[in-house]
């Protein structure tokens, strides 16, 4: 798991570098303000659980694959489904997304659980 939670990580980190770079050059001044900032949101927790991820890879030798496991792939889904709807909103105005956000936070939530879990039982 070690393996394809980095490989994730790996495309996810490269996608929000290049999803960053279009937002900043491409729709700065193009979308209205709130809706720039919904789409840099999107970036800045896809960065954030792309370096969860990583962690949750190195770190399940060290601290057991029980919980980290499902950790990883919460983040995974969180990552789609909250950066994901977010981006959509941002560009396209599905406003039939807005419930998947929240989501895509309780995912990253319980991603974070997860890893508190394998954290305090070591």
């Amino acid at each position: 798991m070690q393996r394809t939670f980095l490989i994730i990580a790996a495309v996810s980190g490269l996608i929000a570098v290049i999803l960053g770079a279009f937002g900043a050059h491409a729709l700065r001044g193009k979308l209205e303000p709130k809706l720039f900032d919904v789409f840099e949101t999107g970036v800045r927790y896809q960065f954030f659980h792309t370096f969860a991820l990583i962690a949750v890879a190195l770190l399940i030798d060290k601290l057991g694959a029980a919980q980290l496991v499902p950790a990883g792939w919460l983040f995974v889904a969180g990552i789609v489904l909250f950066s994901g709807s977010l981006y959509l909103l941002a560009v396209k105005s599905w406003k039939w997304l807005g419930p998947v956000t929240p989501l895509g936070g309780l995912l990253f939530i319980a991603g974070w659980v997860m890893l508190l879990i394998a954290a305090a039982r070591r």
